[in-house]
């Protein structure tokens, strides 16, 4: 839980200060999609997870969250999916290929360089959502959680700051 670094204003003089506890109490992570159709407005899916520690709980997602989140946009789209992907190692995983590989006649999935943010759009979504957190001062993770998920609702519900993202990354829809 320890916070990102922001700005914010004080008193003449005076620099803020913000008490946090330095041990960590858990994480939160997201995944999400950027969906881009030509003609129609832009869509976000997206999943937030929170681990508290605990033995049971999953640290962060695994390939049936990201199957998950493929299946509930295929459902939510009405027709095929022409996926880009960054290079994260869950998402080369056998099961999660295996699962692209019976679903070809919907789902076409292209792999981005190795390491290149810049060509992701999502890695924008992302940018977006920490850069609202960053000056919240949460007593604990439920606090951080509750403050993802409404920045994210909110950014659903701007397809122009999802359009914001895609134009960010100098990448062209070919319509």
């Amino acid at each position: 839980m320890t916070p990102p670094r922001g700005r914010t204003w004080g008193r003449r003089g005076r620099t803020p200060v913000v008490q946090v506890r330095g041990r960590g109490s858990g994480r939160v992570s997201m995944a999400g999609m950027t969906c881009y159709k030509p003609g129609e407005r832009s869509r976000m899916f997206y999943a937030v997870r929170e681990y508290n520690g605990r033995k049971d709980q999953p640290k962060g997602f695994g390939w049936r969250d990201f199957r998950d989140l493929l299946i509930r946009a295929r459902i939510q789209l009405g027709g095929p999916i022409v996926l880009v992907w960054d290079n994260v190692r869950i998402h080369l995983t056998a099961p999660l290929r295996e699962f692209i590989a019976a679903n070809a006649d919907w789902l076409t999935v292209f792999q981005l360089p190795s390491y290149s943010p810049d060509l992701n759009p999502q890695e924008g979504i992302w940018s977006l959502v920490k850069r609202d957190i960053g000056n919240l001062a949460a007593a604990n993770l439920a606090q951080i959680t509750r403050a993802v998920k409404r920045r994210l609702k909110q950014i659903q519900y701007r397809p122009d700051l999802v359009d914001g993202c895609l134009a960010g990354t100098g990448l062209v829809m070919d319509g």
